[in-house]
């Protein structure tokens, strides 16, 4: 069986303003949720960590050492 891109997760390379694709897929996971992330609603991440979150309340959590 086939799988496309889309069937998998994207790999980012993580900026401080945006980021670039590695690998194609239409989602990343949340790194502490684990939740996929449209790469089109990706919003937060850290460039220092490389970690995709899906709201600014787990950013937050995360890199306050909360979560």
């Amino acid at each position: 069986m086939l799988t496309t891109s889309s069937d998998q997760p994207a790999k980012l390379q993580f900026g401080p303003n945006s980021f670039r694709v590695i690998r194609a897929g239409r989602y990343v996971p949340c790194a502490v949720t684990g939740e996929p992330i449209e790469l089109e609603a990706l919003r937060y991440w850290s460039a220092e960590h490389q970690e995709a979150y899906a709201s600014c309340e787990i950013a937050t959590r995360r890199l306050t050492g909360q979560a």
